[in-house]
């Protein structure tokens, strides 16, 4: 484990075996993963980040990457319950959420009303093809995630905890399909794409697949595990620069806003809010934590930009006909925001970032 640093906290040996610990479950729950997935190792930290702050991703690609198998192995490493959620343009928010039946009371013959749980009762959610069911319906889930409960009449029913939810996307077809609206894409804290794999990958995946195979998965983390590793991942520290630099790289996406670059104002409809950078923090608390550092650097901050702002950042119809993507606006904010200290703050256009 490294040092924290100068000017962080020193941490108790019960802490510093908690960091021990997270570094063993993160080693461990790649072993397992690779007894089934081949590959896809960015994807993995990106779930497993978006897990341990309480986050939920956002997934978008093609069809036969494995993304249904790799959520559903990852919740039996984790020894957490796994509920898979097929959305199509009839279902219906009681068929994810639950419903009340009425039953009759054998030893008193009364009618009496019973919550039966929907699949959303689960530690672990696929929603897959998110976009294939009405608003009504996504609304639904959306307010499980936000307020890890579900309301059924004038009762409101607790859900378990740790809650993930990873809804998935298809990129190809949108006939027939209804796109989250941006203010609910905001509440995924990652959308993380799913590539192809490499040549070398595909080759593994062509031989495991096509012969007997079996697989040994042992769970390494239990549910209490996993929420004391919640609440560790605040504990990290994070110093004034590192979140003067996150505020300074999400605020440069706001059209209008001082400081904005003109190559801003010229491409983005609408920019990135608070929850991008608090989401960022967090991401980079988890990450340094995973890479065996007890602080964040702004390192972290920049290799979670993507996932974390991809979704948050709208593009106008002159960028999107030109192809431009929200992943090459943020590259070009991150290669022109410093990252030293006295850089960002001596520079005159961050000045007027930070006086905003």
């Amino acid at each position: 484990m490294s040092d924290p640093g100068d000017g962080a906290p020193a941490y108790s040996p019960g802490q510093s075996a908690a960091f021990d610990r997270l570094q063993q479950a993160r080693s461990q729950i790649e072993e397992q993963l690779s007894q089934v997935i081949v590959g896809q190792r960015d994807v993995i930290e990106e779930l497993l980040i978006s897990l341990f702050c309480r986050g939920h991703c956002l997934l978008e690609g093609v069809p036969g990457l494995a993304k249904t198998l790799m959520i559903s192995t990852l919740a039996r490493t984790l020894n957490l319950t796994f509920s898979r959620i097929q959305f199509t343009p009839d279902l219906m928010p009681a068929d994810i959420t639950g419903t009340e039946i009425i039953e009759e009371n054998r030893s008193t013959g009364a009618r009496e009303r019973r919550f039966l749980e929907g699949p959303v009762f689960s530690h672990i959610i696929l929603a897959d093809e998110i976009n294939r069911t009405p608003p009504k319906t996504q609304a639904a889930l959306l307010e499980a995630m936000q307020e890890r409960q579900v309301t059924v009449g004038r009762v409101r029913h607790k859900l378990t905890d740790p809650f993930f939810v990873l809804a998935t996307q298809n990129p190809i077809e949108q006939e027939g399909t209804y796109p989250l609206p941006e203010a609910q894409q905001d509440r995924f804290m990652f959308k993380v794409f799913v590539k192809y794999p490499s040549f070398d990958e595909e080759f593994e995946v062509a031989r495991r697949t096509t012969t007997v195979q079996t697989d040994d998965i042992r769970p390494v983390l239990s549910a209490d595990d996993i929420l004391d590793l919640q609440r560790m991942v605040r504990e990290v520290p994070v110093t004034d620069h590192v979140i003067r630099y996150t505020l300074s790289l999400v605020r440069q996406t706001r059209v209008g806003y001082p400081g904005a670059p003109e190559f801003v104002d010229d491409t983005v409809a609408w920019g990135a809010g608070p929850r991008a950078v608090q989401f960022l923090i967090l991401g980079g608390k988890a990450r340094a934590l995973l890479q065996g550092r007890t602080h964040v650097s702004t390192q972290d901050i920049q290799a979670l930009a993507k996932p974390v702002l991809r979704h948050r950042i709208v593009l106008n119809f002159a960028a999107e006909s030109e192809g431009q993507t929200p992943d090459e606006l943020v590259d070009r904010l991150v290669s022109m925001t410093p990252t030293k200290e006295d850089e960002l703050t001596k520079d005159a256009r961050f000045q007027k970032i930070f006086a905003s």
